[in-house]
């Protein structure tokens, strides 16, 4: 009998939501995503120890440590990471611009161009990897331009509407709607649990994926920070769907089929006009989810890029 997680590939490109070698090794996944957190993780993983002492010591023997020093060394330890991930996945490695420089569309720009050099230093092309931004309006202005250089990018932190709305209005290439942090805010809010039919995350990421297909438009949907099996299998038949490494042990465990749940019918595009910056702060704003777990995800992504900076600056110091 076929495992829950190979029945699942035929529907749906695997992504995996972690930078262990082993884990992307077990479970053959197409890409790979990667974030501060996961950088984190990285830093107690024995096979990354040479490669981590290595950009560390290359720091240390600067002359220049000026207010961006920590920030350039998480810049090489992102893409050192991800380039290490590129050599063990047939597609792409996501990298993520650092939160901070969520409401900063020259900004944003600027470092997706930098690391694109970082990578392309270390002989991955840029075919080969995503650039993660924040779905707020200035981070879709960036990824806009950097589609049209030829960057493509994944927008993260998506719970509205009216972000995956504008991401298809800016030709991104992907989107990651969020499933388990959707269904989180439900439920402390309504003190409910959800069955994978009724589930508020799983529902909004069925709607972002039939607002695509309606519309016609060619961005990729990557489903999300998933908290259980059942959100993944709920999301059956979606684009791409990125999943930890311990919902896929749990999926490679079980025996079974697996149904769509997710359909693309392509049908007569009906695409709607795009949405200007007011009509986008505007809508975005009606949703009160939205609003809190946008903000939440900014401030927890710039605090694990804070921790990771400590880290680098105590590792430094020793």
């Amino acid at each position: 009998m076929v495992s829950q997680l190979d029945s699942l590939k035929a529907l749906s490109q695997v992504v995996a939501d972690t930078g262990d070698p082993a884990a992307i090794e077990r479970y053959r996944p197409v890409d790979a995503t990667t974030n501060p957190s996961l950088i984190l993780k990285a830093f107690e993983l024995p096979g990354y120890q040479p490669l981590i002492e290595r950009i560390l010591e290359e720091a240390r023997d600067e002359k220049s440590h000026d207010a961006d020093h920590l920030e350039r060394i998480v810049d090489r330890l992102s893409v050192g990471i991800g380039s290490e991930v590129a050599q063990l996945i047939p597609g792409r490695v996501s990298t993520e611009v650092a939160a901070k420089l969520s409401f900063d569309t020259q900004a944003s720009i600027r470092k997706a161009h930098e690391l694109v050099e970082r990578y392309e230093a270390l002989g991955i092309g840029r075919e080969r990897i995503l650039i993660k931004l924040a779905s707020t309006w200035e981070g879709i202005r960036a990824a806009e331009v950097l589609e049209r250089e030829g960057i493509q990018c994944n927008l993260t932190l998506l719970f509205s509407d009216a972000q995956a709305q504008a991401c298809f209005d800016a030709g991104v290439f992907l989107i990651s709607p969020f499933v388990g942090r959707v269904t989180d805010w439900y439920q402390k809010e309504t003190g409910q649990t959800f069955s994978p039919e009724e589930d508020p995350g799983v529902r909004f990421v069925r709607q972002v994926c039939e607002r695509a297909d309606r519309g016609g438009y060619d961005t990729v949907v990557m489903g999300a920070s998933f908290r259980t099996p059942e959100q993944v299998l709920a999301l059956a038949g979606c684009h791409r769907l990125t999943i930890s490494p311990a919902l896929l042990e749990t999926l490679e465990a079980r025996e079974g089929d697996v149904d769509a749940k997710v359909r693309f019918t392509h049908p007569e595009a009906q695409p709607v006009p795009p949405l200007e910056e007011n009509a986008f702060r505007w809508q975005h704003n009606q949703d009160p989810m939205a609003i809190d777990k946008l903000a939440e995800g900014i401030r927890r992504f710039a605090d694990d890029q804070a921790c990771l900076e400590d880290l680098i600056a105590d590792r430094l110091a020793n």
